[in-house]
């Protein structure tokens, strides 16, 4: 004989025994999908791993590991800057012009007698100001754009599309130069330039993962479920994308970082006597013979600080995108 207990124990999770039979089946197909649905009625996106799984993947990698200590070295140092730094790095001492690397000097002086030290902890900062306020401004632009053209599709991706094709037209160098000049020498337009010469990059990173995410089942059945265009984009595709665009940033930081040295050094960047890696490797010019260390210590600062970001991206993308990681 088959009690009451052993007949509600037998209905699905969810089901009631007062549920009609012929919803049954739905609720169990829903629940059993690994993708519960939510309150208002739109389908989580699976996930396809933990945090701690994740950081644990990233530890093991040990040239990512180095890269994200030297990076955040980098960026302690740029927040600490007038802290740390032992001297004014615009102020001049003639009497020690030119000075080799010493204990009163570690990195040395320039013609000026001002110390090495000071002015590439402070180039580190302007570097690392625009690495990021760059990478941010090209993320608030693109990241909209490219999430509507591949939702859309049609009219609105094909304008953005076009929009695309005539900024890459141009090098990223090339058109980073044409927007310094025309906005004039400046660190913010300097950071503006390099912000909409990276635009096109992350356009298309967000617009190949809105076209891959749009046509998964859990997007379609917000949809289905009474959700809008917002909820299915900034609920359900943005949050899935994270991981190609987190990717891409730290490889847009390095990029940054290079042009505004490139720009500062043909003067259209930070203006002297303000401290910036690429105005140090402009003064030293003269002085590659007698005094080297006024070269040498600012470009070991550009190359460590690329290195880094590069190095910490590819780990990142290796634990991010399990599509293109190498096991």
């Amino acid at each position: 004989m088959t009690t009451p207990s052993d007949s509600t124990s037998d209905i699905p999770s969810g089901a009631t025994s007062d549920t009609p039979l012929g919803t049954t089946a739905v609720i169990a197909t829903t629940s059993g999908a690994g993708s519960p649905a939510a309150a208002d009625g739109s389908t989580a996106a699976p996930r396809p791993g933990t945090l701690r799984t994740r950081l644990r993947a990233l530890r093991r990698n040990r040239l990512a590991l180095t890269g994200a200590v030297i990076a955040a070295g980098f960026v302690l140092v740029a927040l600490c800057a007038p802290l740390i730094a032992p001297y004014d790095p615009a102020r001049p001492d003639f009497d020690a012009a030119l000075a080799p690397p010493s204990w009163a000097h570690w990195l040395g002086t320039d013609d000026l007698g001002r110390d090495q030290l000071s002015r590439v902890i402070h180039g580190a900062r302007a570097s690392m100001q625009v690495g990021l306020l760059a990478v941010v401004l090209a993320f608030l632009v693109g990241v909209p754009l490219g999430l509507a053209a591949g939702f859309y599709g049609k009219y609105a991706d094909s304008a953005v599309s076009r929009l695309t094709d005539t900024l890459l037209a141009f090098p990223f160098l090339v058109l980073a130069v044409g927007l310094a000049a025309v906005l004039g020498p400046s660190l913010l337009n300097a950071t503006i330039a390099i912000g909409i010469s990276q635009v096109p990059a992350v356009i298309r990173i967000a617009r190949a993962e809105t076209l891959r995410l749009k046509h998964l089942d859990y997007v379609g059945a917000a949809l289905v479920n009474g959700g809008g265009d917002a909820t299915a984009l900034f609920r359900h595709i943005l949050p899935n994308a994270t991981s190609a665009l987190i990717v891409q940033a730290t490889v847009g930081i390095p990029t940054a970082i290079i042009g505004e040295a490139l720009l500062s050094f043909l003067g259209l960047g930070v203006q002297p006597p303000a401290p910036s890696l690429g105005v140090m490797l402009s003064g030293a010019q003269p002085f590659l013979g007698p005094a080297p260390w006024m070269a040498v210590f600012p470009g070991l600062a550009i190359v460590a600080a690329t290195l880094a970001f590069n190095l910490l991206g590819d780990g990142l993308r290796d634990v991010l995108d399990p599509r293109g990681a190498t096991r």
